[in-house]
């Protein structure tokens, strides 16, 4: 067997054994959405899970009227959002680490997360219901992105470094700007709603909610996944990437685009949710390598999975119900020590 013959072998040897791990994240994933529908204030069994599905199917047999109600309107619309919030928050993050070429790159580096917070506290601040607040804090991540990448072109330096001085910068202005809101509003009020919503949380969430935020992630994880193979492309040496006649500034704005419709649906729908969209990108990274062809939907179903579970660690160890955010603050601050350790050692 010639040298040629033996890679070949390797290479077919690793597909395979990828496609497996593939294959298991999946099914992994799909347990503990199974399971966490019994997860809660008011537990379900597994008998009454399945039950209360099929009663909106016509199902007439027996079955508390209770456990329907919580399947269907607290339940369900609970786990998709943080199925969706997971996945799109880690394909994010790994989409920007390889735009970047930078690990410790997360989805709110354009300040999509700041700008989808002040928005937010903005609709907030002024009575706007649950959905106007939604809306609001979406059009404030993007504005807050698209600033950053106009800004950015102006810029004499290298596109990448502009993009991320830029970014901070509107990061910083939008902080600002939420804290000036938290100082005027009504502290017996108003100024504890804005802390629940920066705080993160799924509570408040409905299938109504779930359903508009979700149509912008669809959108921006379709185009990921149309154009995952080129991330590859990106994580070249600008000028070598444009000796292969690559056209880098479409492909950073196909991604930019898709990524910032995925952290501002993500925000708008859950609030402020640290750490998911930088820790899973690197966990996926360890088991499937760094092919984004393999590597993003790694990261789809390792990040849905992860909130999934930070969820239902969130809403059932405690007597009451703790933020998300505070929770994968906790869990995301010393992964990242880790890394920083782990690259000066490299170093």
């Amino acid at each position: 067997m010639n040298l040629t013959d033996n890679a070949k072998e390797i290479n077919t040897s690793q597909r395979k054994h990828h496609r497996l791990l593939l294959t298991v994240m999946l099914v992994i994933l799909f347990i503990i959405i199974i399971l966490s529908f019994g997860v809660g204030y008011y537990p379900l069994t597994p008998s009454q899970v399945l039950k209360a599905f099929l009663s909106k199917f016509g199902y007439k047999g027996d079955i508390l009227p209770q456990a329907a109600t919580i399947f269907w309107n607290i339940r369900l619309p609970r786990i998709l959002s943080a199925l969706f919030i997971g996945v799109s928050l880690s394909v994010a993050g790994s989409t920007y680490q390889g735009m970047f070429r930078n690990p410790l790159v997360s989805p709110d580096i354009l300040g999509v997360s700041s700008g989808a917070s002040l928005g937010a506290a903005f609709a907030i601040l002024n009575g706007a219901s649950n959905w106007v607040t939604q809306l609001s804090a979406f059009a404030g991540g993007v504005i807050a992105v698209a600033a950053s990448y106009l800004i950015s072109r102006k810029s004499a330096h290298s596109h990448t470094l502009s993009l991320v001085l830029t970014g901070t910068m509107i990061m910083s202005l939008c902080n600002a700007g939420v804290t000036m809101i938290k100082y005027i509003a009504d502290p017996n009020d108003v100024l504890q709603q804005i802390t629940f919503w920066l705080m993160g949380s799924l509570t408040k969430t409905t299938m109504n909610s779930f359903v508009w935020s979700v149509i912008p992630m669809i959108i921006g994880l379709s185009m990921i996944f149309i154009f995952r193979w080129q991330i590859n492309l990106l994580t070249l040496d600008e000028e070598e990437a444009r000796s292969l006649g690559i056209n880098i500034r479409k492909y950073r704005l196909i991604f930019i685009i898709a990524s910032t419709l995925l952290s501002a649906a993500a925000v708008c729908l859950g609030g402020l949710i640290g750490w998911v969209g930088l820790m899973i990108p690197h966990l996926a990274r360890a088991l499937v390598g760094v092919d984004y062809n393999r590597l993003i939907p790694a990261s789809a179903m390792l990040g849905g999975g992860y909130l999934i579970l930070v969820d239902d660690i969130a809403r059932s160890i405690l007597s009451m119900e703790l933020p998300l955010g505070v929770v994968t603050s906790i869990m995301g601050a010393p992964f990242f020590i880790y890394l920083i350790i782990k690259r000066r050692e490299r170093a």
